[in-house]
C-alpha cells in the first residue's frame, strides 16, 4: 500500500488507545507526522506511543477525557505550545450504547452518551479551529460519526442522536472555518472489528455473521480500512473536499 507522506505534520487523535484511533495513529506516524494520542486510557495509551517510538516513529501520549472542555482546551494548547503547529485531527473517541428503548434508557447513560459522543466533538472543534487560525496554515479535521447518524437503528436514541448531531457539527463547521483553509469532514463508519464492537458480538460467530448479513461486502470493516479514510482526509490529496460525510460501512447505507 502506498504510504502517504506526513513528515513535518502534527497530528492529534482521540480515543487513540484501541480500535479504529490506534489504528489511525500508527498510520499518521508511519507516514512522518508527529501524533499526540489522547485517550482517558492511560495505561494503553502510553503502551500505544511507546510501541510507536520504538518502530522509529514520533508519538506522545496525553491522558484526556475529551468531556472535559478544560481537558480538551489543554490538550490542544500542549500540542501547539509544544510543535508550534497543528495540521489533522482526527476527532474519534466514542461510547457505544446497549440497546433499550427510550423509556427505558437511564438519564445518566443519556447524560453520558451525549457528552462523550456530541459535546466533545463541539469542545474539540472549538480550540482546534481557534488554534488553527491562529497558526495561519490552514489544516484538516475528520470527526467520526457512524452509519447511526445516516440511518436511524431502534433501541439506541442517545447514540443515534449523538451521531446524528456529529454531521450537523462538521458541516458547520466546515461552512464557518473554509475561508481560513481548514477542511472539515466526517467519517461514518459501519460494523468493524473493534473491542467497542464486540460489546455488541460477545465474539460470537452466530451473531458475527448475522450483523454481516446486511452489509452488501458481507464482512465486517479492519480498523486500518476506516483509518485508510481518514489519512486521504488529512491529505492533500483530498483538498477540495470539506463538509463531506463520507460512509465507510462495506455498502450498509447505500
Amino acid at each position: 500500500m502506498k504510504t502517504l507522506d506526513f513528515s513535518g505534520k502534527v497530528a492529534i487523535v482521540t480515543g487513540s488507545a484501541s480500535g479504529i484511533g490506534l489504528a489511525a495513529s500508527t498510520q499518521f506516524a508511519r507516514a512522518g507526522a508527529f501524533v499526540t494520542l489522547a485517550d482517558r486510557d492511560e495505561q494503553a495509551g502510553q503502551a500505544a506511543a511507546e510501541s510507536l517510538r520504538m518502530q522509529g516513529a514520533c508519538a506522545e501520549f496525553i491522558a484526556v477525557d475529551v468531556a472535559d472542555p478544560l481537558q480538551v482546551e489543554a490538550l490542544v494548547q500542549r500540542v501547539v505550545s509544544t510543535h508550534g503547529r497543528l495540521d489533522c485531527a482526527f476527532n474519534n473517541a466514542g461510547i457505544t450504547q446497549m440497546f433499550g428503548s427510550i423509556e427505558t434508557t437511564e438519564l445518566a447513560d443519556w447524560d453520558k452518551i451525549t457528552a462523550i459522543d456530541l459535546s466533545s466533538i463541539f469542545y474539540c472543534l472549538k480550540y482546534q479551529i481557534a488554534a488553527m487560525k491562529r497558526l495561519a496554515n490552514g489544516g484538516s479535521i475528520v470527526n467520526n460519526s457512524s452509519d447511526a447518524g445516516l440511518r436511524v437503528v431502534p433501541g439506541i436514541a442517545a447514540y443515534n442522536t449523538a451521531k446524528h448531531g456529529v454531521l450537523a457539527l462538521t458541516r458547520t463547521a466546515a461552512r464557518e472555518a473554509g475561508a481560513h483553509g481548514i477542511r472539515i469532514n466526517a467519517i461514518c463508519p459501519g460494523a468493524t472489528d473493534t473491542p467497542m464492537m464486540a460489546l455488541f458480538t460477545k465474539g460470537e460467530a452466530e451473531l458475527v455473521a448475522q450483523f454481516s448479513k446486511n452489509i452488501p461486502l458481507g464482512r465486517f470493516g479492519i480498523p486500518d480500512e476506516i483509518a485508510d479514510v481518514v489519512l486521504w482526509l488529512c491529505s492533500d490529496l483530498s483538498r477540495y473536499v470539506t463538509g463531506a460525510v463520507i460512509p465507510v460501512d462495506g455498502g450498509l447505507t447505500a
